[in-house]
């Protein structure tokens, strides 16, 4: 019932438009008592004095013909309403689940498959448009008709109406029992379909990794065990269903012969009329069909719960990270940092961060050395607030993270990391990415014209660079103003991408595939710091930024970066010297302390970690030479 409450709350958007579909179930339920009444009466002309008449038989003709036309109409208003507002609701659900997704912690995805999360979000959404659709109407229509029948059959005959109810405990104890023994078979079914799904997921993204190494052989393997498993979950469902839906067709086909067996009895003892069996009979399919069908139904209500339960799930969850109640839009500010006393694990028995202090001014460039696995990168997820400090503070501009909103913080920042992430879309979108003309406003007027696209109501110069797929007609990618051209190409430059862009036949409008695929790794690299630049933001992070492009386009973009020093605060992670030497405090992390901190002469004279770690990379660097 607690499934059932929340689903009426999440589907009160659409409770007219499934009102309607009811009235056109219960019309079509009426209509289907009116055919044994109307072959009752016809019986009971025909054995009447006065006989069948042509005239008569012509009326009995056309009520019948006029009760299946409507009946037709009632049940094509029942179908396509209800699956209006099925697809409505799938569509809003769907949405509301990505949204949920949206607002939760990175914490949350780490021991999650992109693969489940994705059956969540369309194979258990999609189970509503068949509970929606069809179980709630099928159940409501059937519900209605063994009523109606129950009425006309005690109307009829009191007696044999009570036999026929003889079944019915049966098939309602049958039912429990089947619905209670495969409620957690359909529960375990859905979690392996997701399971089965984040396989799929991460075998299509690492394809180059297991042709690479050669791994197609014990891959298949395993993704035939877990197809196996998966039909094997599958079947142990099905195989209950085909033992509980032929036994419930005995139990109400044993039904019907001992009504009919005392039907006639009744008969040849003259205290039935013929009419009323027939009448009875037609009646009594009427019954044990409904009763059948809903017997049927306890399995889509079982797999529609179990997909409710997965959805509500992710729904229920809450961010680790979440907004103050007085959360305050901070507004862009100089840039400063503040670290006070941090301290962080993402696993209490390994401490990451011990009692971290420092500050960056405004226009600093702040490197961050040390091994792998120091912490590096989680001071810098810290200041965008993809976690909270287990301890201590992170001030922004004075400012508490923790007090300010997250879209007007992360406003502020600017970041590419060493894994770049690139949309299915062209170079000049994936560049323009996350400005604030990208909003979902920009996308709020969206018209086909000559078998294109074109976006209104947004500015009067627009580049028709929106791409659609040609088969489903599902927008692919956005659009940029033509104004703004001028900027991505700025920031392009900057980045020394603007050379290879233009060398390609369809320049910025290029669409580069799902991930980037169509370009190299520092091809990829520099269109991330060319989006980081056009940004514009008063921080901006790089980890590991350069590590992908070779030493001569390294030079380049370090000087694109010296001439970003200043006007913005840059927080800089990377294993290579000439990244971090022209830092202006370089702070050098071991065991979750900041052990040494300072500029590259200073550190290098110290003769500490900081000069051990630039000695071994000369050292990789003289290998690298001579090979």
């Amino acid at each position: 019932m607690k499934l059932v409450s929340r689903l009426l709350t999440l589907a009160k958007n659409h409770i007219g438009t499934m009102i309607f579909a009811c009235v056109g179930i219960i019309g079509a339920a009426i209509l289907n008592l009116v055919t044994p009444a109307l072959l009752r009466s016809f019986t009971a002309s025909l054995e009447s004095p006065e006989g069948l008449t042509k005239r008569l038989l012509v009326i009995y003709a056309l009520v019948l013909v006029t009760a299946y036309l409507a009946r037709a109409v009632c049940r094509g208003i029942t179908l396509g309403v209800a699956h209006v507002a099925a697809w409505r609701f799938v569509a809003e659900l769907t949405l509301k689940v990505y949204d949920k997704l949206e607002t939760l912690s990175m914490r949350y995805y780490q021991d999650k498959q992109t693969g489940e999360l994705m059956s969540r979000l369309v194979n258990d959404t999609r189970q509503f448009e068949v509970l929606i659709a069809h179980s709630i109407p099928d159940l409501v229509s059937n519900l209605l008709v063994i009523i109606g029948v129950c009425i006309m059959m005690f109307t009829i005959n009191a007696e044999l109406a009570l036999i026929t109810l003889i079944p019915v405990p049966v098939v309602i104890i049958a039912g429990w029992l089947y619905s209670k023994k495969v409620a957690p078979m359909f529960r375990i079914n859905s979690r392996v379909l997701g399971e089965l799904n984040g396989v799929f997921q991460d075998n299509l993204t690492g394809m180059k990794e297991i042709q690479a190494f050669g791994c197609e052989e014990s891959e298949h393997e395993k993704m035939t065990d877990n197809c196996r498993y998966y039909a094997k979950v599958n079947i142990r469902a099905n195989l209950a269903n085909a033992v509980f839906t032929p036994g419930i067709e005995l139990i109400t086909s044993i039904g019907t012969i001992i009504v009919v067996l005392f039907g006639g009895m009744l008969a040849l003892d003259g205290k039935m009329a013929i009419s009323d069996i027939v009448g009875f009979v037609m009646y009594l399919s009427l019954f044990y069909t409904p009763l059948a069908v809903l017997a049927r139904l306890v399995e889509d209500l079982q797999v529609a719960a179990a997909s409710a339960q997965r959805v509500f799930e992710v729904l229920d969850s809450e961010p680790e990270v979440k907004e103050a109640p007085d959360a305050v839009e901070i507004p862009r500010g100089e840039g400063k940092i503040e670290f006070e006393n941090v301290t962080f694990h993402y696993n209490p028995a390994e401490p990451l961060l011990d009692n971290i202090s420092f500050t960056a001014k405004p226009g600093e460039m702040i490197a961050l050395v040390g091994p792998t696995g120091v912490g590096k990168t989680t001071i810098v997820s810290l200041l965008e607030r993809f976690y909270d400090p287990i301890s201590g503070c992170v001030k922004l501009d004075g400012t508490d993270i923790r007090s300010a909103s997250l879209r007007s913080l992360r406003a502020q920042i600017s970041m590419v990391l060493q894994d770049v992430f690139l949309f299915n879309g062209t170079i000049a979108e994936n560049i323009a990415y996350g400005l604030a003309f990208t909003s979902s406003e920009e996308f709020s007027h969206i018209t086909k014209a000559d078998g294109s696209l074109e976006v209104r109501g947004v500015s009067e110069k627009l580049t028709n660079v929106i791409h659609k797929n040609p088969d489903t007609d599902m927008i692919v990618s956005s659009s940029v103003r033509e104004l703004d051209m001028e900027k991505i190409r700025a920031a392009a430059k900057i980045a020394h991408a603007d050379e290879f862009i233009m060398a390609m036949p369809d320049g910025y409008n290029t669409l580069i595939g799902e991930r980037g695929v169509r370009l190299s790794g520092g091809q990829k690299q520099r269109i991330a710091i060319a989006r980081a630049v056009l940004r514009d933001t008063p921080i901006l992070i790089l980890d590991e930024a350069t590590s992908a492009v070779d030493n001569e386009t390294e030079a380049e973009i370090q000087a694109a970066i010296e001439s970003l020093a200043g006007s913005r605060t840059i927080i800089v992670i990377a294993h290579r010297l000439s990244t971090v030497m022209r830092a202006d405090n370089i702070l050098v992390l071991e065991h979750g302390k900041i052990v040494e901190s300072g500029r590259h002469d200073e550190l290098v004279a110290r003769d500490g970690l900081y000069a051990r770690l630039c000695r071994s990379h000369d050292a990789d660097r003289r290998i690298g030479a001579a090979l």
